[in-house]
């Protein structure tokens, strides 16, 4: 009888924390919702009131987002402008990470930390002018340049943490062996840095794919991206909230899957190295 009333009170504490849970994501999802449904609809049926939840689903809006717009060259204008400054931060990123803690530069460290607190916004005037001057404005290496000055500090920092959780006695007997430092960097560390890198790479990625200010000041249309091109859909007349629906939909889905996919690595890559002893 104790245990039937035992797992009773389990059961029902479990059922708690999911409702706790669900109450809590609720204020979350709505959001996400209703722009996959608004995406759908027509311009009549989003600025309905009451809102319409049944209706007859509609493409019109990716097509003129598609076809009208020219949203697939945004598409890939992000996309490079994202894999690329991912890319170049984690070649520099990680052996700097490294160093800093191996080397126990950590001077350096604080400088990297310190730069990771500012906001990028405080770069932009000055960036402008020197891009200007060299004319690079409007171009790929002005926008990969601008999005490394946040996903490198962003990258040390993580990786910081977690080569500080790695033991040196690994490197240190590979070095017995023969192995020498760049050897040991790359074929005892990195292999198990695995949940670090990945954490680091999906969140650099993240932040440039979704990076509005230094695209709406340092590109035109030859290098939009996407947050800026939703400004197509918006107008002194109206707002063709159907294409700004469709237009978000095309942007969050990447991240939203690449989070999907990686939420267990980024969880293990950020906890990782927070407790020592």
């Amino acid at each position: 009888m104790w245990r039937l009333k035992t797992e009773s009170r389990i059961k029902w504490k479990e059922i708690g924390w999911y409702l706790m849970v669900i109450i809590i994501t609720i204020p979350f999802i709505f959001p996400l919702i209703w722009i996959l449904t608004a995406a759908f609809k027509t311009q009549a049926q989003i600025i309905a009131s009451p809102p319409l939840w049944i209706f007859k689903p509609t493409l019109n809006n990716f097509k003129s987002v598609f076809m009208e717009q020219n949203f697939a060259r945004f598409l890939w204008n992000s996309s490079v402008v994202a894999v690329a400054s991912t890319v170049l931060s984690l070649l520099l990123g990680l052996p700097a990470a490294y160093s800093i803690s191996r080397y126990n530069q950590r001077a350096l460290g604080v400088f990297i930390l310190v730069a990771r607190l500012m906001p990028g916004i405080s770069f932009l005037i000055p960036w402008y002018i020197l891009f200007s001057k060299i004319r690079l404005v409007d171009t790929f290496t002005a926008l990969i340049a601008s999005h490394m000055l946040v996903g490198l500090p962003l990258i040390v920092w993580i990786m910081l943490n977690h080569f500080d959780g790695i033991p040196r006695e690994l490197e240190e007997s590979a070095r017995v062996d023969g192995c020498s430092i760049q050897n040991a960097f790359f074929r005892i560390v990195l292999p198990i840095s695995g949940p670090g890198i990945i954490t680091a790479t999906t969140l650099s990625f993240l932040f440039s794919w979704n990076n509005f200010m230094f695209s709406l000041v340092l590109s035109t249309n030859r290098t939009k991206t996407l947050p800026i091109a939703i400004y197509n859909f918006v107008s002194y007349a109206e707002v063709s909230w159907g294409n700004v629906m469709a237009a978000a939909v095309v942007i969050i889905t990447p991240a939203i899957i690449l989070t999907m996919i990686f939420q267990r690595y980024v969880i293990k890559g950020l906890t990782m190295g927070a407790v020592k002893g």
